[in-house]
């Protein structure tokens, strides 16, 4: 099957490629683990996280928000010592505090998929190097969420967030799975 290269040859880039990049997401919890494994990927490379996420997922109480929101000082001091995740004290908090954040928002899904009009924006690249790192509703994003009270949002993070997620679809038009995001295009 024909591919974004970016994925390149490693089983789980590939995994996450073929099932997860691009697709639309609306579930509320799968929005809320994607939002903060791009907070932990900030400075690091995303196969990092990838090969960390069953981790972060027994680690992080599943991403259940409310449980995440009343992690204990404790608490973080133990994931401190967990060598399966990214060991990051000031990203530790954030997922805390950023479960906080995400729990004040009366409509999260809506609130996220604001930014690009509640419909993903379908994107026509032909070339990697025309992807960008970030646009104008990233930007917009991470303003509202950093005044919603998130952290590690920034608009690099937000655009990553969006592809993901499937808010904006990045696959290149030779990418197998961008004909099957678009409906045969």
């Amino acid at each position: 099957m024909p591919r974004c290269a970016w994925c390149g040859t490693d089983p789980l880039y590939i995994d996450y490629h073929d099932r997860e990049w691009g697709v639309p997401a609306r579930d509320p919890q799968v929005l809320f683990e994607f939002l903060l494994l791009e907070a932990f990927q900030a400075g690091l490379s995303w196969i990092t996280v990838l090969r960390k996420r069953e981790r972060y997922r027994q680690v992080l109480f599943g991403f259940d928000a409310e449980r995440l929101a009343r992690m204990s000082d404790a608490e973080i001091d133990e994931r401190m010592q967990d060598p399966g995740i990214i060991r990051n004290r000031r990203k530790l908090e954030a997922a805390r505090s950023n479960a906080r954040a995400w729990l004040q928002l009366e409509d999260p899904v809506g609130f996220v998929w604001s930014f690009v009009g509640g419909e993903p924006k379908i994107n026509r690249f032909e070339r990697l190097d025309q992807v960008p790192a970030v646009s104008p509703e990233a930007e917009a994003m991470s303003r509202a969420l950093k005044k919603a009270g998130f952290s590690f949002v920034g608009p690099t993070i937000c655009y990553a967030y969006m592809q993901a997620c499937g808010m904006v679809m990045d696959h290149l038009i030779d990418c197998e799975r961008h004909a099957a995001l678009v409906g045969g295009d």
